[in-house]
């Protein structure tokens, strides 16, 4: 047996799911039907985003809930232009996003920058020259 590749969902752990949910809506995010109070299900493409409560979810994991700090997890945005980080990243700060790295040419050869959710979440913003794309945004990396 191995482990089929792929992430199904992703939960992040809020301080608070009401004001994260406004966050996530304002970006153009929809959530779902399936959401309940102390949960939003925001449907992806090809995955779901969970926000729930950081308390309620280290108390699921059976891990102690740490002082906020950076967790070593980001998560990414891509599109296909240059110009398309400057504007999906200027929209992510006028819906309540804080800036952490303005957009910026990087090291590897494309174009980021990050920002940070209402908790702290980290997200990139990239254009990655050397991946392609699909019809539907997603990655399609060389096998």
């Amino acid at each position: 047996m191995s482990l089929d590749p792929r992430i199904s969902l992703i939960t992040l752990g809020v301080e608070d799911v009401e004001r994260s949910t406004e966050f996530y809506e304002r970006l153009g995010w929809k959530k779902s039907s399936a959401s309940q109070d102390a949960i939003t299900f925001i449907q992806l493409k090809g995955t779901v985003l969970a926000l729930f409560s950081r308390a309620s979810l280290a108390e699921d994991a059976h891990v102690e809930n740490t002082p906020k700090g950076f967790s070593g997890v980001t998560l990414a945005h891509n599109v296909s232009s240059e110009t398309g980080v400057d504007a999906v990243y200027k929209f992510a700060l006028s819906c309540g996003a804080t800036q952490v790295k303005p957009p910026e040419k990087v090291f590897w050869g494309g174009y980021s920058g990050y920002f940070a959710d209402p908790d702290g979440h980290l997200w990139e913003v990239a254009y990655n020259p050397f991946v392609q794309q699909d019809a539907s945004g997603h990655l399609v990396l060389a096998d």
